[in-house]
């Protein structure tokens, strides 16, 4: 059996019983029933996930990073060189990812997954290299199949050390110019939905660009023919390196039934390709927020997930997740913490 084979195997749905347990719990608590809205929902699929009282004390965003080939076709405002410079300024702690990790109390990690402009051993940077970017999805195969899956195992890796070291909670979080065209390609591939529909602006590109995007995802569908019936065969051929380690991340929390708070529409499209590879892996998925691209809301359609939050935001990076570890928190408190009406001896609904 394969590392990959061994990591699809551990991912399976929370126990039944454990979520009645938990319903239980939060309708005996001083509150009329579902007085508290989706923090609730929330609570009861975070108690579900941990067979009991949960808890969001120790969260991680991984914000990994790498450049793709299909920038050479003009989709995006910004030159490659940008994906270094803003790994850079996350090792600094001046993006915004950092800003919000730090009032939510998490730690933020971030890993070269294939960075074109050589970074060196920066402190802080965790280097696991798979190429120096992509090839151009748009002429071929944006990687090889095995190129995906060492980019997914080693995303699953740290996660698991993360989460053998007390994580309770994981964001998913990215970096890397072009990111959203290879998205876009995803998205279509797996939710067939019209590209057209699935593709945005991204950095905030022109009419002009906008189109030419369009038609980039076009031809890269029509050259490569991923298989949505083949999770890692769409990510091969029209996917990242830093979205294939994502897609590691998502199945190794799944696999421990640890939360996973999605960010924005680049997290949305590993999702895609994990509950493709893994169905059950959905089980543990949390939609921090609705991101302004148009893709990320069929995505979430599709993942029959109901985002959280709705800010307008499309910047990624895990701002959505460290967004969301508050309300994540919050209600793994409301669960741990509120009185029941029997231990604060309050009469219940007669």
């Amino acid at each position: 059996m394969t590392a990959l084979s061994r990591l699809l195997s551990a991912v399976a749905p929370p126990p039944a019983e454990g979520v009645e347990a938990a319903q239980r719990h939060l309708d005996g608590l001083t509150k009329p029933p579902g007085s508290l809205g989706r923090l609730e929902e929330l609570a009861l699929r975070l108690a579900g996930l941990a067979g009991g009282a949960p808890s969001v004390e120790r969260p991680v965003i991984f914000t990994f990073a790498a450049d793709h080939g299909v920038v050479a076709e003009g989709v995006s405002a910004y030159p490659q060189v940008v994906t270094a410079q803003m790994v850079e300024n996350f090792l600094r702690g001046g993006a915004a990812v950092n800003v919000l990790a730090r009032q939510a109390g998490a730690r933020v990690v971030v890993a070269d997954f294939g960075v074109a402009s050589p970074l060196g051993e920066a402190p802080g940077l965790v280097s696991c290299p798979v190429g120096p970017g992509t090839r151009n999805m748009a002429r071929g195969p944006a990687m090889t199949r095995a190129q995906a899956e060492e980019a997914l195992l080693a995303g699953a890796r740290l996660a698991t050390e993360a989460l053998s070291a007390g994580a309770d909670l994981l964001g998913t979080g990215e970096m890397g110019i072009g990111n959203t065209t290879a998205a876009s390609a995803i998205t279509t591939a797996l939710t067939g939905a019209a590209p057209e529909r699935v593709t945005g602006r991204g950095t905030g590109v022109d009419d002009a660009t906008l189109a030419r995007k369009l038609a980039v995802v076009r031809r890269a569908l029509a050259v490569n023919a991923p298989d949505p019936r083949d999770g890692l065969d769409v990510l091969a051929k029209v996917g990242g390196f830093e979205i294939a380690g994502l897609v590691g991340v998502i199945l190794a929390a799944s696999a421990r039934r640890v939360p996973v708070a999605l960010d924005g529409f680049i997290a949305g499209a590993a999702a895609l390709v994990a509950v493709a590879l893994a169905p059950d892996a959905r089980h543990a998925l949390f939609a921090a927020h609705r991101s302004a691209e148009p893709g990320h809301a069929l995505a979430l359609e599709h993942l029959g997930l109901v985002p959280y939050l709705e800010l307008g935001m499309r910047l990624g990076e895990g701002t959505g997740a460290a967004l969301f570890v508050h309300l994540a928190r919050a209600a793994a408190r409301i669960f741990r913490e509120m009185a029941t009406f029997k231990s604060a001896g309050v009469s219940g609904r007669t």
